[in-house]
């Protein structure tokens, strides 16, 4: 992506998950696993397979913050 002749450059960061000494290998990969889905890669991913329009965004952005409305309104 250009914006005004000058490419923008995103640094991605290695996840790093320190096992801690005695810890079990399942918990540290539990741990890397939450983290994973924290840092929304995965997300990120599906989302840049196909563009997608920016009114297109805007109006799925809409919808869902009216379900989220409706949703607060029921409780």
């Amino acid at each position: 992506m250009v914006k005004n002749n000058q490419p923008v450059i995103k640094v991605l960061y290695m996840l790093r998950i320190i096992v801690k000494e005695g810890e079990n290998i399942d918990r540290a990969l539990k741990r890397y696993k939450r983290k994973f889905r924290n840092v929304k890669v995965l997300q990120e991913l599906r989302e840049r397979k196909q563009f997608t329009k920016p009114s297109v965004e805007r109006r799925a952005l809409i919808k869902k913050a009216a379900y989220k409305e409706q949703l607060f309104k029921q409780e």
